[in-house]
């Protein structure tokens, strides 16, 4: 009797499972509300940023709010949702509105944090000086409200600076440009190549120019200013020479 007890207690219970998978399984999945979209939309948002700057080991966390007083409404379906602007993370609007349902859309903006492992000055650095890598470090910072952080030392490394760098301060690409190898006044190397065949003379540079520019450049043997191209610090080739 124990023993028939048993196996009809088991399939009781296995039974009541499979009742029980089957409610779930035929259960609508939750709509979720305008704020959860948004939320998602704008979390997609910041990935893409982040994959499109090639940020290392990206977290990102939004915080979503309504335009104004009035509750945003639900839903029958899934939410359809517009990017208004999305420039910084830090300040983000979205609108959302219900499929199929006339109405204006609710306006809603998100506060997002995007941080990453980015490129920091290890040290001051002075304008226009190269950097080398142990001017460099990397780490974690807060760059919601930071446009073009720099992810990689090695990309940085033989750039300058177009301004002083502090210590602790974020590498951005638009403030980085290539360093000048030539100044203005100054005594350089101008080589002229034909083969195997080598030919340099003294020339003072009438323009500062930095790595591939096209400066002017007096040869002080023979007084004759030619247009020369940049290779290296302190070192030209005439313009024309294939």
């Amino acid at each position: 009797m124990l023993m028939l007890l048993l196996c009809l207690s088991r399939k009781w219970v296995f039974a009541g499972l499979l009742a029980y998978a089957a409610t779930v399984a035929a259960a609508p999945a939750a709509v979720p509300t305008m704020e959860a979209a948004v939320a998602e939309a704008a979390r997609e948002a910041l990935q893409q940023q982040a994959e499109r700057d090639g940020l290392l080991a990206p977290d990102i966390e939004v915080s979503v709010s309504p335009v104004g007083t009035k509750e945003a409404p639900r839903c029958a379906q899934a939410p359809l949702v517009e990017t208004m602007e999305n420039r910084f993370a830090s300040r983000m609007r979205f609108s959302a509105r219900c499929p199929g349902v006339d109405g204006s859309r609710t306006v809603f903006t998100v506060r997002g944090t995007l941080s990453a492992e980015v490129v920091v000055a290890a040290a001051t650095v002075p304008s226009g000086k190269p950097l080398a890598a142990s001017d460099l470090t990397l780490d974690r910072r807060d760059i919601s409200s930071v446009p073009d952080p720099m992810s990689s030392i090695e990309d940085a490394t033989g750039q300058a600076p177009m301004r002083p760098l502090r210590p602790g301060q974020v590498l951005q690409k638009r403030l980085l440009t290539a360093p000048v190898l030539v100044k203005r006044g100054e005594v350089v190397l101008i080589e002229a190549r034909s083969g195997p065949i080598q030919v340099t003379a003294s020339g003072e540079a009438l323009e500062p120019g930095r790595q591939g520019d096209v400066v002017r450049v007096r040869n002080v043997n023979t007084g004759k200013v030619i247009r020369a191209r940049v290779v290296d610090t302190g070192t030209v080739q005439p313009a024309d020479m294939p």
